[in-house]
Order: structure tokens, then C-alpha cells, then sequence
């Protein structure tokens, strides 16, 4: 019987150097294959030409072989196929609401769904970690105060994980505070939170692993508490 994955992951880097490639190698492990087919989901970032050469020069340096799929230039006819043939999908930053959105148009959320059920790991970072859990908080709108706190709210994502999620805990100095202020206030459900360098591995619905790729770098469980937020740090395993 398949066992749906997804690794969720805070922050993590593709030109960053060495530090972050336990992460992406950890991922491709997942698929249990050799030279795994991993296919980049850039939309977040409007398919940013930066982005994808970044992912092409890392995954390129693995054993896998790596692909993306475009959703502003032209767009394969199947998609259907081109996803489920896949061993790990790789869902990329940016902006979480618009890539949503597009995806509804082009049917890709359902999907992913298939894809996830039938045994393609599914992974990201920012964007690409909230996008799996019911709920996640993004900077996809432009609040009007100049505040950097007013950038951020709560959004809903896909609801493959349940509860919510908050990436670059540690990277963004405005995060923390707004997570555990939503869920506070019970605007967001509960949750985890990561850091930049942490991934969470969930297999079916429950977190099996935390690991990491940063010193000092965690995880956290985020539960409303009366009308404040419980955060529990959860050590990962270093990679």
C-alpha cells in the first residue's frame, strides 16, 4: 500500500551554496529509486527564469532528473500525465495566492491530489509549504500601512495536511509574531512553524520527522491557548 509524503520545508536555498543540499537529497531519497524524476512547480515566482536555472544547477548536480513545468509560456496539453509520471514534485517561493489561483484554472490542485495519493512525494519551500496544509501565512498582499506586519495574513491553501503553517520562522523577523498572533486569535488553525534550514516530513496526515540542514535551525507546534499561542520547539534530526 502507498504511503502519500510530503516534506515541507521553511527556507532552503538552491544558489546557496553547499549548506542546504542534505535537504534536496533527503528529499529525492523519498522516491526510493534511482535517478528519480523531479519536476520544479516555479508558478509562485512567476516562473522566474533565476529560479529555475538555480533548481536546474542543483538537481542537476544529484542523481535525479530534473524538469519544470511553465504555466506562462506555453504549457504542456497533459498535464495529467506529465504530473503523475513524476517521482517527487518540487513546488517553489513566492507568491502563494496567485499560484493558487492559477492552479484552480489549470486544474493542477486536483491533480496533485492524485499525484500525492498515488505515491509522488510532494515537496517546497515557503509558497511551497503552506500550499499542502489547510491554512499558511503569506506576504501575498501588500498591506497599505508601511507596516511589515500588514503584509502578512492568513490564507486558504489545499487542505491535503490539515491545520496551518508558517515558513521562515527564524528568517523573517516579522513571522513569528504574526503566526502566533492568527492563531492566537483563532484566525488560523493549529500548526507548525519552521525555520529556514527545517523540513517536515509528513506521511499520510501526521509529521513522522523533522530534519535539518542549519545549527540552531527548528521546528515548532503552535496551539492556541485561551486567547494566547503555546509554541512547543521540536529538535530536528541533523542531515
Amino acid at each position: 500500500m502507498v504511503t502519500p509524503q510530503i516534506v515541507a520545508m521553511g527556507g532552503v536555498g538552491f544558489s546557496l551554496g553547499p549548506g542546504d543540499l542534505p535537504l534536496h537529497r533527503y528529499v529525492l531519497s523519498l522516491a526510493q529509486r534511482d535517478r528519480p524524476a523531479v519536476l520544479l512547480i516555479p508558478t509562485a515566482s512567476g516562473d522566474s527564469a533565476t529560479y529555475v536555472t538555480d533548481f536546474f544547477a542543483t538537481y542537476g548536480s544529484l542523481e535525479c532528473r530534473p524538469s519544470y513545468l511553465p504555466l506562462f509560456k506555453a504549457t504542456p496539453a497533459d498535464l495529467r500525465s506529465l504530473l503523475l509520471a513524476q517521482d517527487v514534485i518540487y513546488v517553489g517561493g513566492g507568491n502563494t495566492r496567485s499560484m493558487l489561483a492559477l492552479w484552480r484554472e489549470w486544474g493542477i490542485d486536483r491533480i496533485l491530489r492524485e499525484a500525492w495519493t498515488a505515491g509522488v512525494v510532494l515537496a517546497g519551500v515557503s509558497a511551497g509549504m503552506i500550499c499542502w496544509f489547510a491554512q499558511g501565512v503569506t506576504d501575498s498582499v501588500l498591506g497599505s500601512t508601511g507596516d511589515p506586519l500588514d503584509n502578512l495574513s492568513g490564507l486558504i491553501c489545499l487542505g491535503f495536511l490539515p491545520g496551518s503553517a508558517c515558513p521562515h520562522y527564524d528568517g523573517e523577523t516579522n513571522r513569528r509574531p504574526v503566526y502566533r498572533r492568527l492563531v492566537a486569535a483563532g484566525e488560523l488553525g493549529d500548526g507548525y512553524a519552521a525555520d529556514d534550514g527545517v523540513a517536515l516530513h509528513f506521511a499520510g496526515r501526521e509529521l513522522v520527522r523533522v530534519v535539518g540542514a542549519r545549527p540552531g535551525a527548528k521546528a515548532y507546534r503552535v496551539e492556541r491557548r485561551g486567547d494566547s499561542a503555546l509554541e512547543t520547539p521540536i529538535a530536528p534530526d541533523h542531515l
